[in-house]
């Protein structure tokens, strides 16, 4: 198993545990054969290529010399990898503060028994929980490694779960080569986002670390939710608790400086998803034939989830909130263009005060009058 950089087993965290724990546990795909599954990484490369086109003709962003971060098709384990490498990334300004808080902590002395070895553990079990789940990712904050490339200058790569498209078609019964496209639409739209507009991803970067920087937590708080959602996944949690007193583990790192940049963080996440929602709708019934019947499907299957034990998790994961960026965000993205037009629409792409707020998502009339006011003369 290849190392996710320096030191992985040393601090808050074992990253390599937490990779090896992961893959161990994630769950099977759905049963192919070799050549089966050679024609789906062929044919997802292939849609990857085609959505790059459709995806700039409709949003009318970027041009083909923007695209230069890689598409990569790989299985639960890859994306574990992936991930792991994602996250040690942008969490490490995080840990390094808790690690300096251990010692002086009330819990200090029970953290150090526990260790990053546990931890890991515990964060494995979560994302073999979450691999079997993600269709597809553009990874803003990936740092190259030697068995997963990224894109040059901080760029990032676009992943696509190959087991997981196939599940997912064949759970909902469509025709797989139109969910395989409509997929890669989506996953396309957000890659052309970071692309064509340089200054978003410097933008979120700083927006997260200083969400990170304001953190003022005690370690064994989060390594308790860690613990509380990898008891889930093992059943070991009391009847009656699967809810976590509504809080995710997002929730419990506020202070009231990280609640006005989450309200930021809410309003982009929501915007970069609900944008690639409507792309993929708008683009699909010129090329997909059955968008229709899989957006349908796929509408249900997103909003009620698998099982209790998924909406339990979905709720401590935060990832209830991430249905309802898709939404909203659809929603503002709509109400705008049906207003002023696409071209009008992308003026939120001009620069970071030109970023819709929390407010305005819900209310994108009062974004129309604040970006397109007329000066007065």
């Amino acid at each position: 198993m290849t190392s996710i950089g320096g030191a992985a087993s040393s601090g808050m965290v074992d990253w390599n545990l937490a990779v090896a724990t992961a893959t161990r546990l994630v769950r099977p795909g759905p049963e192919v054969t070799r050549d089966e599954a050679r024609a789906v990484v062929a044919e997802l490369r292939r849609h990857a290529k085609a959505s790059e086109e459709h995806v700039r003709g409709f949003t009318r962003l970027g041009t083909e010399e923007t695209h230069d971060t890689p598409v990569l098709v790989v299985d639960r384990p890859g994306w574990v990898r992936a991930n792991v490498a994602g996250f040690r990334e942008i969490l490490k300004p995080l840990l390094d503060k808790m690690q300096e808080r251990r010692g002086s902590s009330p819990g200090g002395a029970v953290l150090g028994a526990v260790g990053g070895k546990v931890t890991g553990v515990e964060l494995g079990m979560l994302l073999s929980f979450l691999a079997s789940r993600v269709l597809g990712q553009y990874e803003t904050f990936a740092p190259p490694t030697r068995d997963l490339p990224a894109g040059e200058n901080g760029g990032g790569r676009l992943l696509l779960v190959a087991p997981n498209i196939v599940h997912v078609e064949r759970e909902l019964d469509v025709q797989p080569h139109d969910f395989r496209l409509w997929v890669c639409l989506h996953e396309e739209t957000h890659r052309t986002q970071f692309t064509a507009v340089p200054w978003l991803r410097d933008h979120l970067e700083s927006e997260i670390q200083a969400f990170l920087a304001e953190t003022d937590v005690d370690p064994m708080t989060v390594l308790e939710r860690i613990r509380e959602a990898a008891q889930s996944l093992a059943g070991g949690r009391p009847e009656g608790e699967e809810d976590n007193g509504g809080r995710s583990l997002v929730e419990i790192v506020q202070t009231p400086g990280q609640r006005e940049i989450l309200g930021r963080l809410t309003a982009v996440m929501s915007l970069l998803e609900g944008h690639a929602d409507f792309v993929m709708d708008g683009v699909g019934p010129a090329v997909v034939p059955s968008v229709a019947e899989i957006r349908e499907k796929f509408q249900q299957r997103r909003a009620k989830g698998a099982s209790r034990l998924d909406l339990a998790l979905r709720k401590l994961l935060g990832l209830d909130a991430k249905l309802r960026q898709y939404r909203d965000g659809e929603r503002f993205v709509r109400a705008v263009v049906d207003e002023v037009g696409m071209d009008g629409f992308n003026r939120v792409w001009t620069s970071p005060n030109t970023l819709p707020t929390k407010a305005e998502i819900a209310k994108p009339a009062d974004w129309v009058a604040r970006v397109h006011r007329k000066p007065e003369g």
